[in-house]
Parts: structure tokens; sequence; C-alpha cells
């Protein structure tokens, strides 16, 4: 339930998930970007994202990717209205402070430039083809211990754009559909054995029947998950 519990390791096979990808191409889109622009990928982890971004703008321009473990979305180190777009995943669901963050991305982002943010409704997790009181206890489990400050940022993207005095916002959930647990649990680090026990996603009583449920369903071919992501964007 927490995408980052797995870790960098995990970056490229998240990247390379085809439900990823159709997230991120909602966001391109949302960009609206234009060659010769100056965009901003806050959050940008391995700065994948940023590299797509630069192929984009057709080598024009000025992608600058900034990783949020190692500076704060909270204060930019950047001029008001440096940038043409700025966009921003899976970051705010972190932060203790998300409406300063909004307000910073949109500081340093030019009139009539762009803000896009795309995060995760953790809340929304459903799954099907495992027995129920597995599923059940699970879902108890991550609510009660896993350390999140935001498990609904997605769903409230389009609200903090509106407070944050943005103008022509849109919001779009994406569906994302699993349906074999080896593909989920690129994902979905609760359904991937890799993640060590320690990470605490698991009850540990639990743990052995919980990946036995997994490979069955996936034998089965019954297995299916979904989570919703949201992308939200507005002009400065």
């Amino acid at each position: 339930m927490a995408d980052d519990v797995a870790g960098n390791p995990y970056a490229d096979l998240i990247t390379a998930n085809p439900e990823i990808q159709r997230v991120r191409e909602v966001a391109f889109a949302a960009l609206h970007l234009e060659p010769g622009q100056r965009i901003l990928d806050a959050g940008a982890g391995g700065g994948e994202v940023a590299r797509l971004l630069a192929a984009r703008l057709g080598g024009t321009g000025e992608v600058i990717a900034l990783d949020y473990r190692e500076g704060d979305v909270t204060a930019l180190g950047f001029p008001d209205g440096y940038f043409d777009a700025v966009r921003c995943e899976r970051v705010l669901q972190h932060l203790g402070e998300p409406d300063a963050a909004v307000a910073e991305l949109t500081r340093v982002t030019r009139p009539g430039g762009r803000v896009c943010l795309v995060d995760t409704d953790w809340e929304s997790v459903a799954v099907d083809g495992l027995p129920e009181h597995l599923v059940a206890a699970e879902r108890r489990h991550l609510l009660a211990t896993v350390v999140r400050r935001h498990l609904d940022m997605g769903r409230t993207l389009r609200r903090r754009l509106v407070h944050a005095g943005l103008r022509e916002v849109t919001a779009v959930p994406v569906a994302l559909y699993f349906a074999d647990p080896v593909s989920a649990a690129t994902v979905l680090p609760m359904m991937n054995a890799a993640v060590p026990r320690e990470a605490g996603l698991i009850p540990p009583d639990l743990r052995e029947q919980w990946f036995a449920a997994l490979r069955e369903a996936g034998e089965r071919g019954d297995f299916l998950a979904t989570l919703t992501m949201w992308v939200a964007a507005a002009t400065v």
C-alpha cells in the first residue's frame, strides 16, 4: 500500500509497468508541452520521467529533475515564475504540509504555465480471487500500521489546486488494472514477496498464507487487483 516502501530498486519495474505508463501519458498531455519550455520534475527519483520529458521537448528547452529526498519541495531554490510547467508525482502523499508544496510549485511557475500533480488514492485498492478473510486482515493491518500521512492524497489534488488559486483545474482518475500477481507486485508492494518482512506490510502470522493465496490465484487465472491514481492539473 506504500509505493515507496520497496525503495529505489523497484523504480525501473514501476516505470516499465503499462498501467503506470498510462498514468504518465495522461500527465504528459496535461502539461501542454511545447518546444523550448523549461520544466521542473519535482520528486524525480532516478530521473526516468525527466528523460522522457526532455525527449518530448525534442532536444530544446530544459528539464530540471529534483529528487524530493534531496531537495525540499516546500522551499525550492528557484525564482518566481522560473518554469513554464512543473510536475510532481507521488510526492505529496509523503509530506507533512502538502499544501505548502503546492503553493511553492505554483510560485515557481510562470503566469499561464501549468502545474500537474500525480498521486495515489491508496484507499481505493481492491482485489479479487483471494480469500476474503485474508484480504480483510491485510487491509486492517495496512491501515493500522503503515506510516503514511495521506492515504487519500490522489482524490484531494483537485481541491488543493483550487484552494491554491489556480484556474482551469482538471482532475482525471486513472484506474490501474492488474490481471496477475506478478504485474501487480511492481506497483503494490504488499503483493511482492521480495519486499522484506521487516517492512511490515503483511501481518507476520499471515505472510505465508498471503503469498500462497496470491500464487494460487495467479495459477487459476482469476486474480484481479485495482488501484486508482489521479492526475490533476491547472493553469497559474
